[in-house]
């Protein structure tokens, strides 16, 4: 019996699975090494994922992918199509998506490929040393190099586009410098004011308390399990820098970090990172989208960060949140910390500029991002020498927030992305901001007011809410397009600032 060949969609789709199961293993191996890997693997780890970097570089760049991309090209044009216009419509969606990501990739050279990803696991291992000491000097080679690699791959892409705008694309589709002008410098300008008056709210509770590790994180695990959290399908470990790691369709990881002195760090992190995860599990999930095509990825880091940003800001840092988990963590510390309920959501929202981006609250985290950023540009763009990284460093947070750091470990050591060489992803966590603020406008324009639905324990309608309107459009839209679609007006900074002026002035009452 003859065995009617495959259609070319088919044949394409299967070559991308395997090329995604390739992608998959180097997710596992960067999990692994972020949370359990020896220190001494690390350069045996680098050479794994530059050998998986040059095979899947290969692959989404190889004369068979470029040839059965075209014959797909080919049976979804529409006089050679019989399909629903909307299934239609996103196959030749996807297959453009495709197009655009072959052509970037067969401009690249693979030994490029390769000594990126072994730069990038060594810039890690270098990284984490560095930032124990204390030292810069320790991680400046690395750093060096990551800077140097960057710059090669852009001048390989060779896109109508400068060298930070380039490597910016694949976190932030259409990102550009004039954009991102106009949407920060709204804050630049009002957020310092902010921060003015947020000195004259009530003093926060005094410091004179911690939780043991293991009561964070059954803190952290109860937020999960009220959150919807799968132990079948989801895990959490510690590492160094909280992330959120998706490993295959019914596999997703999240880390957290315990600091010490920081009793809410990891909690707020584990919200953080729980946002990450609920949106990647809610993109659609259909063989003929997430695994493999385009359609069923993240709109965008921007997109992503909004959702991370929703659960940690507008859920975990919400008074109607701080009432209802006030006697919890009175319960886990032995007695009560704050003073009652209103005084514990003081406290899970300090208001006030500090030196770290991961800790900080809305008010003073996107002048961190504004920071790396304009550092971002100057290491790329504009000849500045990595070794005036610290000082640089240290004459901006004084400028942005008034605050000056005492050592590189508090300063420009404190973020895991340059260490892995990924410089154009900062901007995209103030995106999230402005996103998430938009986009709860039009929540709440459908649900009503947040707060309400906390107070009365109901987030799982607001995840619901998020899992119709939100995630199921994958790349079906850019960051700007989605928030348009819900909102009905371009994205800008004033709903964000609003946000930030009501709340000011209900810590204040």
């Amino acid at each position: 019996m003859t065995t009617t060949p495959s259609s070319p969609i088919e044949q394409l789709r299967e070559y991308l699975h395997t090329t995604r199961l390739l992608g998959t293993i180097h997710s596992t191996l960067y999990f692994d090494q972020n949370t359990v890997m020896p220190a001494a693997a690390a350069p045996w780890r680098g050479e794994q994922l530059a050998l998986l970097a040059r095979q899947i570089h290969q692959r989404q760049s190889s004369r068979e992918f470029q040839d059965l991309l075209a014959a797909a090209e080919a049976e979804v044009r529409p006089e050679a199509l019989a399909e629903e216009p909307a299934q239609a419509a996103d196959r030749r969606h996807n297959l453009r998506l495709l197009r655009q990501e072959l052509e970037r990739q067969r401009r690249l050279d693979p030994a490029l490929v390769g000594r990126l990803a072994q730069a990038q696991a060594q810039g890690y291992a270098h990284w984490q040393e560095a930032r124990a000491r204390s030292d810069f000097a320790l991680f400046a080679p690395a750093l060096e190099e990551l800077v140097r690699l960057r710059q090669e791959q852009a001048r390989q892409l060779a896109e109508p586009r400068s060298c930070w705008e380039t490597l910016a694309q694949v976190f932030e589709p259409e990102v550009s410098h004039r954009r991102l002008a106009e949407l920060f410098a709204p804050l630049v300008e009002g957020l310092p004011p902010l921060l003015e008056r947020a000195a004259g709210l009530p003093p926060l509770p005094p410091a004179d308390w911690d939780l043991p590790d293991a009561a964070q994180d059954r803190l952290s695990q109860a937020l999960l399990q009220d959150w919807g959290y799968d132990p079948g399908r989801c895990v959490r470990a510690r590492s160094p820098h909280p992330f959120s790691c998706t490993i295959g369709p019914a596999d997703f990881r999240i880390t957290t970090r315990v600091v010490p002195g920081l009793p809410f760090s990891s909690f707020l992190a584990t919200a953080h990172e729980w946002g990450h995860s609920l949106y990647e599990q809610g993109l659609p999930r259909s063989d003929d989208h997430y695994f493999p095509w385009p359609l069923g990825e993240a709109t965008s880091m921007g997109v992503h960060e909004s959702q991370s940003l929703f659960f940690e800001c507008r859920l975990a840092r919400s008074a109607a949140f701080a009432e209802r988990w006030h006697p919890r963590f009175c319960d886990a510390l032995g007695r009560d910390a704050w003073g009652g309920p209103r005084r514990f959501w003081r406290a899970l929202n300090p208001m006030r500029a500090g030196l770290n981006r991961v800790e900080a609250d809305e008010l003073s985290y996107s002048l961190h991002i504004v920071l790396r950023y304009e550092l971002e540009r100057a290491l790329l763009e504009e000849g500045m020498a990595v070794a005036e990284l610290p000082q640089r460093w240290n004459d901006g947070m004084e400028r942005l927030l008034g605050l000056r750091p005492a050592n590189d470990a508090e300063g420009c050591l404190q973020d895991v992305h340059w260490s892995e060489g990924l410089f154009g992803y900062f901007p995209s966590y103030a995106l999230g901001h402005l996103i998430s603020a938009q986009l709860s406008e039009a929540l709440e324009s459908e649900l009503g007011p947040i707060e309400a639905r906390v107070a009365a324990g109901d987030e799982a309608a607001i995840i619901a809410w998020l899992g119709r309107r939100v995630w199921p459009l994958g790349r079906r839209v850019n960051g700007e397009e989605l928030v348009e679609r819900l909102s009905g007006r371009p994205l800008d900074a004033m709903p964000f600032l609003r946000h930030l002026e009501t709340k000011l002035a209900a810590l204040a009452c």
